[in-house]
């Protein structure tokens, strides 16, 4: 049970990643496949970003696992960056499009 709240507070927390190229969180942006908390308080967050040459995955990845280390139970936290299924537009939610379209009316 522990885990579970660990694992909402990891989304959570994780709302406040954004993608640097779009400004949009990433789990909203559907970066973010999933995240298990194992007993030990280690964190597995399997995700994707918007192309694999994303020239910012480095720093992306680092803000993932700040972000999830700062959750209190969190132990420790391992990040893999997978390819399949591949990202598209359609895994935004609708609070990610919002804030595409406001940003492209104020260019």
């Amino acid at each position: 049970m522990l885990a579970l709240k660990t694992e909402d507070a990891i989304w959570g927390a994780l709302e406040e990643v954004l993608d640097p190229e779009v400004g949009v969180n990433i789990v909203d942006l559907g970066l973010v496949y999933e995240v298990e908390v194992e007993d030990d308080g280690q964190a597995n967050i399997e995700m994707t970003l918007t192309i694999p040459q994303c020239p910012l995955a480095d720093e992306i990845v680092t803000n993932v696992e700040e972000a999830a280390a700062a959750v209190p139970g969190v132990k420790g936290v391992k990040v893999s960056l997978v390819w399949e299924p591949k990202w598209s537009p359609a895994r935004m939610n609708d609070k990610a499009r919002e804030e595409i379209r406001a940003r492209r009316s104020l260019v």
